[in-house]
């Protein structure tokens, strides 16, 4: 056999410990950003934060002391390399409620939602026709606590409207999609499958797993018995290696749903703040989220005058660390800002009028808006709030499903609902709107829009029948 030596040329993406730790950073809500800053000023004696106020309010920028700009290193190419990483997927975020319809005049902190509720919501906002919709739906609700499917193929099919006559094969195709909602593994029909979705939905150039998945698939035995023997003559490793794979399967979750249904209720603190100004609404950073860091400038000059190349190798550490952090705080703001900015300049016409004038949005339009992907808004929009002169809302509180109109345009969903809610506010409580009666009011605005959906939105808004409102003294 004849041996040649051949050159090829190719891309490969690699996870640098300074996008690892922006893209960790994206990710966490007002409260562990601060707990996660908190935590780096106390183990990092480079860092100190930076009180000084010699910039413009919400302007995001991380002040370095003495440390030139060009010290900080250029690896972040923050939303190409996501892109790059998440595409495709829906979540691989902390879990929280991700887009739970709020009445703007209840300011208070909202509940932790069911599971149900929580994949729902989701559901609404990715790309998913009517039909599919309706199977998604029926996939839910058939969801268990700890997020495992509590039915099997024979019975979901029979949950579905019998008249669409949907087969398991298309069933499958919805499934695979909850499957892949927040949480990662949800609707699986056990851990063993709940881990290999989360596996999945890894990088393929993440270590070892592919040998995890190898070792789920063709050898959930071994894996329960914990047979490290087994293991590493099953998948040809070495002992070590074994270890490797194991660790990255704890990592993973194998109940999902508990994420959500054991979540506590957080305090809500915006991470930007809208405010009008000069006859426009501008969008300002919450000093209080994120405050300013700086490099200690005494910590530094040490570096120069260390005698022993151990305390110069940890000083010079702590210093890239802290510039590391620095770079990935200021992208994230920036970031924050771009997508509230494109938000606020979309929904105008709710800061102005209510919601009953919040326009149709999807997260396509802002990743477009931006030049970003679509998953990165989905994450850069969960878990973040911003402070309105009409309340405190989740990002994606202002995207919502598109409805048709008789005149071709759309309405906002959303805005369907306010008006059923205000509607059945000022109705007769002697003679109550029916669905039906309140889903030809909105045709006769021009909104089409059918009974059972009417039905649906105003379940949503825990408004009870015309039946049960009889007499009932108004909201």
């Amino acid at each position: 056999m004849r041996q040649t030596l051949q050159l090829n040329l190719g891309q490969q993406l690699t996870m640098t410990p300074q996008l690892q730790q922006a893209i960790r950073l994206l990710q966490l809500s007002s409260t562990e950003l601060r707990a996660e800053i908190q935590q780096a000023l106390e183990s990092n004696l480079m860092l100190e934060l930076d009180e000084d106020e010699d910039t413009e309010h919400g302007e995001p920028e991380a002040s370095e002391g003495p440390v030139a700009e060009a010290d900080i290193p250029e690896d972040l190419p923050i939303d190409t390399t996501w892109d790059a990483i998440y595409e495709g997927s829906t979540a691989l975020s902390a879990p929280e409620d991700a887009g739970e319809w709020r009445d703007p005049i209840d300011n208070r902190p909202a509940l932790s939602a069911s599971l149900q509720q929580h994949l729902l919501d989701q559901i609404q906002l990715e790309a998913l026709t009517e039909r599919e919709r309706t199977i998604a739906e029926v996939i839910i609700d058939a969801v268990g606590e700890a997020g495992y499917l509590t039915q099997g193929t024979e019975d979901l099919l029979a949950g579905c409207p019998a008249y669409a006559e949907i087969g398991a094969e298309e069933l499958e195709a919805v499934l695979r999609k909850v499957q892949r909602l927040d949480p990662v593994g949800v609707a699986a029909r056990g851990p063993q499958e709940a881990l290999y979705i989360q596996l999945e939905q890894l990088p393929a150039h993440t270590p070892w797993r592919d040998e995890a998945l190898r070792a789920l698939h063709d050898h959930p035995s071994l894996l329960a018995e914990r047979d490290h023997t087994g293991l590493r003559q099953a998948l040809g490793v070495e002992a070590e290696e074994v270890e490797a794979i194991l660790a990255l399967l704890r990592r993973l979750d194998p109940r999902p749903g508990a994420q959500i249904s054991d979540s506590a209720p957080e305090a809500v603190i915006p991470d930007v703040l809208i405010v009008r100004r000069d006859g426009a609404w501008q969008v300002e950073l919450n000093a209080e989220t994120a405050p300013r860091l700086r490099v200690n400038a005494y910590y530094a000059s040490l570096i120069q005058r260390a005698d022993r190349k151990a305390d110069k190798d940890c000083l010079r550490s702590h210093l890239q660390e802290a510039r590391w952090l620095i770079k990935s705080l200021r992208s994230r703001s920036e970031t924050l800002l771009k997508v509230a900015s494109a938000i606020v300049e979309r929904q105008q016409g709710f800061l102005e009028h209510g919601e009953e004038a919040m326009q149709p949005l999807v997260l396509r339009e802002i990743a477009e808006a931006v030049e970003m992907h679509e998953s990165t808004i989905s994450r850069i929009t969960t878990n973040k709030y911003m402070h309105t002169p009409r309340g405190t809302f989740e990002f994606k509180y202002f995207f919502s499903s598109h409805v048709p109109t008789s005149d071709g345009g759309e309405a906002s969903a959303t805005a369907i609902r306010a008006r059923i809610r205000r509607l059945i506010q000022e109705e007769d409580r002697t003679r109550p709107l029916s669905d039906s009666a309140i889903a030809r009011i909105l045709q006769g605005e021009g909104i089409q829009v059918a009974r059972r959906t009417v039905a649906k939105y105003r379940e949503s808004l825990s408004i009870a029948p015309s039946a049960k409102r009889k007499g009932v003294p108004g909201r």
